[in-house]
């Protein structure tokens, strides 16, 4: 599996409390280099800089936040982001937005102020200013993403499958864990019970702990069973997932489930990543739909 050609640039802009800071993350999680809250003046530099650099290990892939916190014309964007596509750059937007009332009802759980709260507006207010100050984002965007009916592991997800995984030009690769208690996700290629492995909730020191750490790891490499089980789903992966890379899809769910989600799947997920990055595949992302 091969990288894009083209540097990606993928800017992440919208109403604040609408989940850009979640998308900015997720970017980060899937390595790109990330940074936020820059001004549209001095976007061009700044992407130049860092998609610029010819040594090996150098960043193809660059997120970037802006929004009204930047105090620039963001009308700007739309004419820089057509210069960084003549400079071999595949620039996208993605605005991100809520309704009134979910957006106030996120301010309130949080108790954040709102950005343009400084000049004197009411919440409803600011908000209301805020739409007409990035209404050119809105109108540039390539995808506009309605939070308002989304949780944070789902909006996470959207981002990687929808719009970081879909845009390196083949095929990539979804690690999931879940719950059965909480259905099998509905978009997976792959299924695969780890309930018939030895689970580390009986072990009073690893029931707080989740399949990521150290000592779950520790424990579970040592089960023949978790071994055994492994070492099948390797061969079996190895054997089929390059064979659908002719198919017309840019990414592949392979899913893990166990009965809370927290440990043996969640290990599961990170262990056969990880294999498959090691294997040749450079498009791999996780998620664990219950820790995320």
């Amino acid at each position: 599996m091969n990288t894009p050609l083209s540097p990606v640039l993928v800017i992440v802009s919208g109403l604040s409390g609408s989940g850009k800071s979640v998308a900015l993350k997720t970017f980060e999680d899937l390595d790109y280099y990330c940074s936020d809250n820059i001004p549209v003046n001095l976007l061009p530099d700044f992407v130049r800089n860092v998609l610029g650099q010819r040594h090996e290990g150098a960043p193809r892939r660059l997120a970037v936040g802006i929004d009204v916190r930047g105090r620039n014309d963001l009308s700007q964007l739309g004419q820089w982001r057509k210069i960084a596509n003549d400079y071999g750059i595949d620039a996208h937007l993605l605005f991100f937005e809520a309704d009134d009332d979910t957006l106030l009802a996120r301010y309130a759980d949080t108790r954040r102020r709102h950005p343009l709260s400084q000049l004197g507006l009411s919440l409803p207010e600011a908000i209301a200013h805020e739409r007409t100050l990035t209404a050119p984002l809105r109108n540039e965007a390539d995808a506009v993403i309605d939070t308002t009916r989304l949780n944070v592991h789902q909006l996470r997800r959207r981002v990687i499958t929808e719009f970081a995984l879909a845009q390196q030009g083949k095929l990539s690769l979804l690690f999931e864990s879940f719950a059965y208690k909480r259905g099998v996700p509905a978009e997976a290629d792959f299924v695969f019970d780890a309930r018939v492995l030895p689970n580390p909730h009986w072990d009073p020191e690893l029931r707080s702990l989740t399949g990521r750490d150290r000592e779950v790891r520790e424990y579970l490499d040592t089960q023949p069973e978790v071994i055994r089980y492994v070492a099948q789903l390797q061969d079996l992966l190895d054997t089929w997932l390059p064979k659908l890379g002719s198919e017309t899809r840019s990414y592949v769910t392979i899913a893990f489930g166990c009965t809370g989600g927290k440990h043996r799947s969640v290990y599961l997920a990170e262990r056969l990543a990880r294999h498959a990055r090691e294997t040749g595949w450079q498009d791999v992302a996780t998620f664990h739909r219950e820790q995320d």
